[in-house]
C-alpha cells in the first residue's frame, strides 16, 4: 500500500519557538517558510441599502507545517475569514497567498473540512467512494486512487468501514470520513471550520487527538477555526484571537506547551490553565468591544 506519510517525522513545534506577542502585533515569518499569507483582508457585505464591514485589515501568516487555531466571539467572522482564505468567498480587498501564489478561487493545494459533515458527504456513495471523489477530480489513475483511499481510511481508523454508507455511521465516524477525504487529497494546507462542534465531548477528544496525530505524520499546515477555547489551546502552536466586528486580530498567542500532548495530563497542567485563562480573558474583552486599534465598535 502506498503511504500518505513521509518516512521522517516532521520538525517538532518546540524547535520553532515564536516570541510572545502583544495585542495587535503579528509575528512575521521568512517568506520561504510561509505556507499561507493573509494580507490586509477586508470583507464588506452589501444589501438593503447598507454596508456591513465584517472583516477589517486582517493580516497574519502561517509557517509550513504549523498548526494555528482561531477563536473569537460569536459572530466575529471566523467562518467568513476561512471561506475567504479558501477562495470560496470574494474579498472586498486584500489578498491570500498560498505557497507563493495568490488565491483567486479554490486552490489545488488546499482542502477544507467543514462543520456540517453530514452535508459534505454524499449519502448514496460508500465511504470509500466519498474519499475517492476529489482524487478523481485530480485526475489520478484508479490504482493510485485506491491506494491513497485505503491509506487515508487506515489513518483515521476506518479501514474496515470503506463499504459502508455515511448514513450507517455515527456523527464522529462521518467526520472521520470527511477528514480522510481531505488527507487523501494530500493538501499543503488544511482548513478546518469548527469540525467537531456537533459531536459529543468524548468523540471530540478522540478527534482532537486524531488531528494532532495526522498533523505530525503528514507535516501538513493546519488552520483550525473553533469556538472552544480549551480546544484551541490544546491543539494549536498559536491561537489567533479575533476581535468583534469589524474583525481584526486582537492577539497572536504562542502556545508554549510540550509537543506531545495528552487529554488528561496536558489539560491538568498549570501552564494550560494559564493559557486558557488568558485566551478566555481576551475573548471576553472582545465581546465587550475592546480593540487593539483603540476604536469603538
Amino acid at each position: 500500500m502506498t503511504s500518505l506519510f513521509p518516512t521522517t517525522r516532521r520538525t517538532a513545534p518546540a524547535d520553532r519557538t515564536r516570541p510572545s506577542t502583544t495585542p495587535g502585533d503579528h509575528v512575521s515569518t521568512p517568506s520561504s517558510d510561509v505556507a499561507l499569507d493573509v494580507r490586509a483582508l477586508k470583507k464588506i457585505y452589501e444589501g438593503a441599502g447598507r454596508q456591513v464591514e465584517a472583516v477589517r485589515d486582517l493580516t497574519f501568516s502561517v509557517a509550513r507545517g504549523e498548526l494555528v487555531c482561531i477563536v473569537g466571539p460569536s459572530g466575529a467572522g471566523k467562518t467568513t475569514l476561512l471561506r475567504g482564505i479558501a477562495g470560496l468567498l470574494p474579498l472586498t480587498s486584500g489578498e491570500v497567498v498560498l505557497d507563493g501564489a495568490r488565491v483567486t478561487g479554490p486552490p489545488a493545494g488546499m482542502a477544507v473540512v467543514f462543520q456540517e459533515y453530514g452535508r459534505s458527504l454524499f449519502p448514496w456513495l460508500t465511504v470509500r467512494q466519498n474519499v475517492e471523489l476529489p482524487l478523481k477530480e485530480k485526475g489520478l489513475k484508479k490504482a493510485e486512487r485506491r491506494e491513497k483511499v485505503e491509506a487515508a481510511l487506515e489513518a483515521v481508523g476506518l479501514a474496515d468501514s470503506g463499504d459502508a454508507h455515511p448514513w450507517q455511521l455515527s456523527g464522529g465516524m462521518q467526520q472521520r470520513v470527511a477528514i480522510a477525504r481531505a488527507v487523501a487529497y494530500e493538501p499543503s494546507v488544511l482548513l478546518m471550520d469548527e469540525p467537531f462542534a456537533a459531536v459529543d465531548a468524548q468523540t471530540r477528544a478522540d478527534l482532537e487527538d486524531l488531528v494532532r496525530t495526522l498533523w505530525h505524520r503528514l507535516g501538513v499546515t493546519v488552520l483550525f477555526v473553533t469556538h472552544d477555547i480549551e480546544e484551541a489551546v490544546y491543539l494549536g502552536q498559536r491561537v489567533l484571537v479575533l476581535s468583534n466586528r469589524p474583525t481584526v486580530i486582537l492577539e497572536d498567542v504562542t502556545v508554549d506547551l510540550p509537543d506531545v500532548r495528552d487529554q488528561l495530563e496536558t489539560r491538568s497542567t498549570a501552564r494550560f490553565a494559564e493559557l486558557r485563562h488568558h485566551v478566555y480573558e481576551l475573548v471576553q474583552k472582545a465581546k465587550k468591544g475592546y480593540r487593539p486599534d483603540g476604536e469603538a465598535v
